[in-house]
């Protein structure tokens, strides 16, 4: 099922001079909140749509300061992620004392005008070099109205629009609010059984498949960018069976171009920051780059049902 809907997001980031969200020099805004929960998840900042507040270890200088002030002694060395955030309030006083930056608030309330105002100064990057916004997160479709009228600013100011989606959604509101204002979409396609999609991404794949038949039907008559994405996780994704069952699906569409992501295990960190348990932290095949001849494989089969990897 996909969530109610949440009116107003907020931001993890913007990223300039992005060269890896598309094509170009793009600037990349990253929403807080999705409706999946992989546990492999690379921004476990990004799951939860309410703000937080995360702790880096490396940057304290254990001053002290913090926990003279907390309120409600929710800090301490002794507490495993150092906060216990069954006592923190969200007061967010730690945060304002903190004097090295350790302790940050995760999410910031901006409105699109404010995104606007950020973005439009790097419009004549995306003018040369093919670029443009790519709204990512977490899951920009979870604010349907927020995200239309941010998409529909950048249309009128003649920017290119892509989004990068788990493709879990209402197909509907998505055609009319969303779908007539951007130039392409990035679409995650993880998992091809759903029951192994629901073991390690929280939720079936049944609507997410449905809405990926839809698009891409329409997507090739309206001349649109539709590209299907399969991130690279050890003995998850990176299976035989699963890129098989991919392949095959996308083959029985006419897809033939796809992106395979290779794995990048430095993300483990960014759990014990915003206290959430991580399981794979001391796996090593889990914290390791894969071979090369992993990614060689999975092209392979691609390759066999026609479909090439172009990232």
């Amino acid at each position: 099922m996909v969530q109610n809907e949440i009116k107003t997001p907020l931001i993890l980031e913007i990223k300039g001079n992005s060269l890896d969200d598309g094509p170009g020099i793009r600037s990349v805004v990253f929403y807080k909140g999705c409706p999946l929960s992989c546990v492999w998840c690379h921004n476990p900042e990004s799951k939860k749509p309410s703000v937080e507040i995360s702790f880096d270890p490396k940057v304290c200088i254990d001053c002290g300061t913090c926990r003279e002030l907390c309120p409600k002694k929710a800090l301490s060395r002794d507490n495993r992620f150092y906060i216990d955030r069954s006592k923190c309030d969200l007061c967010f006083l730690c945060v304002d004392v903190c004097p090295s930056g350790a302790l940050d608030s995760v999410g910031k309330n901006m409105s699109a005008e404010e995104i606007m105002k950020k973005i439009l100064p790097d419009k004549p990057f995306f003018d040369t070099s093919g670029g443009g916004v790519t709204l990512s997160g977490g899951e920009p479709t979870l604010f349907m109205d927020f995200t239309s009228g941010l998409l529909k600013s950048l249309r009128q100011n003649n920017i290119h629009t892509l989004m990068e989606t788990c493709g879990l959604f209402d197909i509907h509101k998505f055609m009319d609010m969303l779908y007539p204002y951007l130039d392409a979409i990035y679409f995650d396609i993880k998992i091809i059984d759903s029951a192994a999609h629901k073991k390690y991404c929280g939720v079936t794949n049944e609507k997410i498949l449905d809405n990926f038949i839809r698009l891409a039907k329409t997507a090739k008559k309206d001349g649109k960018t539709l590209l299907p994405r399969t991130p690279l996780i050890p003995d998850m994704t990176d299976i035989e069976s699963n890129i098989q069952g991919i392949a095959a699906f996308l083959k029985n569409l006419n897809i033939t171009e796809a992106a395979l992501l290779a794995y990048n295990p430095l993300w483990h960190e960014k759990s014990d920051k915003v206290g959430v348990d991580d399981p794979y932290k001391n796996n090593k095949v889990m914290n390791s780059f894969r071979k090369n001849s992993i990614m060689e494989r999975c092209e392979n089969i691609f390759a066999a049902s026609g479909i090439n990897n172009i990232l």
